[in-house]
């Protein structure tokens, strides 16, 4: 990952980005505006008429107006008006659409991601006195390239708020394992936060990585450690105590019910506190489903809030990855070139963060609603 120092503050200091805890009232870093100022600018100086930090302002102005291509971003900044092309930092007027093509392609997709993350850090809410991270990747399906391959970004959201943290890319040679490490490295601060992953990320390097970083993990664990989910699953959990919780929605009734217990010595987990079976039943049209998950915690919570630190997880996919995909038509998207699709990702990732904060918990509902008015996009981001 590129290493970037960049001004947070509104005073004079420097320092690394990420450096303030999430803690509830804590000052904030510099505007997100400014931020963008600091994203270096790749292109050469000759020809260069368009300032990049007005081109990615007004590039998320047009994304949280529900923009979805180059083309679309190209045509807001055409309607937006003179005073709010200059307030976003595009001081030559809007630029076309090949102009925002070539940037967003050029622009280094670390440092962008860093200066995003450096502002949603310090805008993360904490659920039951704890930061809750879910981390999870995504492949932007609609960006394959001639030999078929796809950007996959890793992506982190704090549980709750629904607003992501942070996101790194999947090295076109490896994979998602030791992505979501160089991911933590990213947060200067994770002393008591909690770190959800799926079963992916069941490895022993993983869960020290996040015990280094004085954090918790919870982590799924299923048959891609076949031992491991035939120890877990032979434990006697007919002998424990079990917590449960329902909840009915569009139709399904689900219950969940956990039951954990001390992790036994032969778990060979690095910081492993507990080990917990979740089931859980879900009933819609009279069908009823059944699913069995074990999970290994470094944590000693209780079974009910590690259940529902589990259950947050999702909303890594159903709350940014969905709607990415279904709102803003990722999988869809014909931005392939270069790192623009990792770019147009972060944007969109950065507007639905931006909206939930503001209060919007239908991200399409509040596309409509700022693409009526630019000026509240620009009020949006002026605040932020």
């Amino acid at each position: 990952m590129e290493v970037l120092t960049l001004t947070i503050s509104r005073h004079e200091d420097t320092r690394p980005l990420m450096t303030s805890s999430p803690k509830t009232g804590a000052a904030r870093t510099r505007y997100l505006l400014d931020l963008l100022a600091q994203v270096p600018d790749p292109r050469k100086p000759r020809g260069r008429r368009h300032p990049l930090a007005g081109l990615l302002a007004v590039g998320l102005a047009a994304v949280i107006a529900g923009s979805k291509s180059f083309a679309a971003i190209g045509q807001w900044a055409s309607d937006a008006g003179a005073d709010v092309l200059t307030a976003l930092g595009a001081t030559r007027g809007p630029a076309d659409e090949s102009t925002y093509r070539r940037a967003f392609t050029q622009v280094s997709g670390d440092a962008l991601d860093l200066a995003l993350s450096a502002w949603a850090w310090t805008r993360a809410r904490q659920a039951g006195g704890r930061l809750v991270i879910a981390v999870d990747g995504k492949t932007v399906r609609g960006a394959k390239d001639k030999g078929g391959k796809a950007p996959h970004l890793v992506a982190a959201l704090a549980h709750g708020l629904g607003t992501f943290l942070g996101q790194v890319a999947v090295d076109a040679k490896s994979n998602e394992i030791p992505a979501v490490r160089e991911l933590l490295k990213a947060f200067a601060d994770l002393a008591s936060a909690v770190i959800t992953l799926d079963a992916l990320h069941a490895q022993h390097g993983t869960a020290q990585a996040i015990l280094d970083r004085r954090a918790d993990y919870v982590i799924t664990v299923k048959a891609n450690m076949p031992t491991l989910f035939r120890q877990l699953k032979a434990l006697p959990w007919k002998d424990i105590r079990s917590v449960s919780s329902v909840t009915t929605d569009h139709g399904r009734r689900a219950r969940r019910t956990i039951k954990a217990v001390l992790a036994p010595a032969w778990i060979e987990f690095e910081g492993a506190a507990q080990v917990a079976q979740l089931r859980r039943t879900v009933t819609k049209n009279g069908k009823k489903t059944v699913e069995v998950a074990y999970l290994i915690t470094s944590s000693d919570a209780d079974a009910a809030t590690i259940a529902s630190w589990v259950k947050g997880h999702w909303e890594i996919e159903n709350r940014l990855h969905w709607v990415r995909d279904v709102t803003y038509g990722e999988d869809k998207s014909l931005v392939r070139t270069g790192n623009a699709p990792r770019v147009m990702a972060s944007l969109r990732s950065l507007a639905i963060s931006l909206l939930r904060l503001d209060g919007h918990d239908n991200i399409a509902a509040a596309n409509r609603h700022h693409q009526r008015d630019p000026q509240r996009t620009l009020k949006l981001l002026q605040a932020a």
